[in-house]
């Protein structure tokens, strides 16, 4: 049995009436005690399309021209403008950046090379020098200590090394293997490479500690500082400074990995923009500088007015 149309109560919301049409409500609701209208409810106008948004053209004068990427021609930037934020500082406050329309202010060419603490870095070549006269000096001190270690170990590794030199010349193409090195062999390798340790930390950490420089260091005219601040490193950052580049000689018993190890750190400044830090500068945070003669050259940096 279908129900006949008409205005029934909206059985979803008993406060309105609605229009059945014999087959599904119709229209929209009105309320319960408002006298229904004759006949079905007129249909609803469908809602009108939004008007798109004019474009915005510059207006440049009593007539408006077409839109142009940049500044119109005379245009003066205004006197609070600024150029933007000095490099490394955070652009702050009004003022700062191009006016609307202008492209954003770049270094016209390779950018001005870092100053950390208004010091110029040193180059790899001052660095280079420095690392060896410290490595020869370590080396000399190296060669005081274990001489006795290495007296035993020439010993104990003679046997094997004047038979292979013997086969060589007299061109003996013998399979049979070599004499075996004396039985202290390994454990005289690993104490001298642990006394080599030693010395070297023993140079190195304290003076770095002090004032950044070694004797190699303060020859060249360089030392090494925190990125923070202009300070003594204290023995701690020295210590883990000291620990990238010195720790692995105790891998050169394996195969030589400790001085591959070492290379690359050594190496590690040619590749490192823009303050060109090696791998024991990254791990204790420090930058190597050149120390100024005067306090003028702190003062007054290369390409400033006297």
């Amino acid at each position: 049995m279908s129900v006949a149309p008409g205005w029934y109560v909206d059985p979803a919301d008993p406060q309105t009436r609605r229009y059945w049409d014999g087959e599904g409500w119709l229209g929209a609701p009105i309320p319960v005690d408002a006298t229904p209208p004759e006949g079905p409810p007129p249909p609803e106008p469908e809602p009108e399309p939004e008007p798109a948004p004019k474009p915005v053209t510059p207006a440049s004068g009593p007539a408006a021209g077409p839109p142009t990427s940049g500044p119109p021609p005379g245009y003066q930037p205004p006197a609070n403008w600024q150029q933007g934020p000095t490099p490394g500082q955070p652009a702050a406050g009004p003022g700062y950046g191009p006016p609307p329309g202008w492209p954003y202010p770049t270094w016209p060419g390779r950018p001005p090379e870092p100053r950390p603490h208004g010091l110029p870095l040193a180059s790899f070549g001052a660095r280079l020098a420095a690392r060896l006269i410290d490595l020869g000096i370590v080396f000399a001190l190296i060669v005081v200590v274990t001489r006795w270690f290495v007296v035993r170990l020439v010993d104990e590794t003679s046997a094997p090394i004047n038979e292979f030199v013997r086969r060589i010349q007299e061109q003996d193409r013998t399979s049979e293997p070599l004499p075996a090195a004396g039985n202290q062999t390994g454990s005289l390798i690993v104490v001298i490479l642990l006394i080599a340790t030693l010395l070297w930390l023993a140079y190195e950490v304290p003076a770095m500690a002090a004032n950044g420089q070694t004797f190699g260091k303060r020859l060249v005219g360089i030392k090494a500082v925190p990125v923070e601040a202009d300070t003594p490193l204290g023995f701690g950052r020295a210590l883990r400074r000291w620990n990238t580049l010195g720790l692995p000689t105790l891998l050169w018993y394996c195969c030589g990995l400790g001085l591959l190890l070492q290379l690359i750190d050594a190496i590690s400044p040619l590749f490192d923009h823009p303050l060109r830090q090696a791998l024991h500068d990254k791990r204790a945070q420090t930058v190597v500088v050149k120390v100024p003669r005067t306090p003028v050259d702190r003062a007054n940096p290369p390409g400033d007015a006297p």
